[in-house]
């Protein structure tokens, strides 16, 4: 390649880059907002947070979807979040929360906060999308104290083998116009690579199209507990 068309080919990767950059920061947060607030998912929301308590650390916050459905044992969230769009969204949210809650903008796999600082961990509809799980639920089990639990409801890999097919062959297409997202991870078998005793398993076809339906709600704890 000649200097003139490298001089060429670094400005539209910048516009490119620049267009990406606007996507994932003022397009997507709504769009998952939108896709992860289906009436579907309500029950399986309450079910997920029914028995959380104490101090809580929720990551992938968003707009604080989580807040309303938080049992009354709860005392205080904490909510992390990338996006500072989502986290801006947030607000109406937690003003209205019967507990205090502050959102900071971080990523789940280094959070700002010292060990042993939660009693419950809260993760819906972000495993799937986080860069590295495996840090991420290094520190989910980091922050949590002794005895403390994480929460969680994800959508993953299906066993029927042909959806599990289309998930993988997606995955793709997904984890580009999704933030990251990616159909056919696994959430028990993640939670079990991180060192993490699953307590509680709930797992379905929820709705479809079936390469995004499959759903994994439980409850799950370190095991150096």
């Amino acid at each position: 390649m000649n200097e003139g068309a490298k001089s060429q080919a670094a400005p539209v990767r910048g516009v490119l880059g620049r267009l990406r950059a606007a996507y994932e920061e003022l397009v997507l947060p709504a769009a998952i907002r939108i896709a992860c607030s289906h009436p579907s998912f309500g029950p399986w929301r309450e079910r997920a947070l029914a028995s959380v308590s104490g101090d809580v650390v929720e990551i992938g916050f968003g707009s604080g979807e989580n807040l309303s459905r938080y049992p009354g044992a709860v005392r205080s969230v904490a909510g992390v979040e990338p996006s500072a769009r989502a986290l801006r969204a947030s607000l109406e949210n937690s003003l209205r929360a019967a507990f205090p809650v502050t959102v900071h903008r971080a990523r789940a796999e280094s959070m700002p906060f010292a060990s042993d600082s939660f009693d419950s961990a809260v993760a819906t509809f972000c495993l799937c999308s986080v860069e590295d799980p495996a840090a991420a639920l290094s520190e989910i089990a980091r922050v949590l104290r002794p005895g403390g639990r994480l929460h969680f409801l994800e959508h993953g890999l299906s066993p029927e083998p042909r959806v599990a097919a289309w998930q993988r062959r997606l995955d793709p297409i997904e984890r580009a116009v999704a933030g990251g997202c990616n159909l056919s991870r696994d959430p028990r078998a993640m939670l079990e690579a991180a060192g993490f005793e699953v307590l509680e398993l709930e797992e379905a076809a929820a709705l479809g199209p079936k390469p995004w339906g499959y759903l994994y709600r439980g409850v799950a704890r370190p095991i150096a507990d």
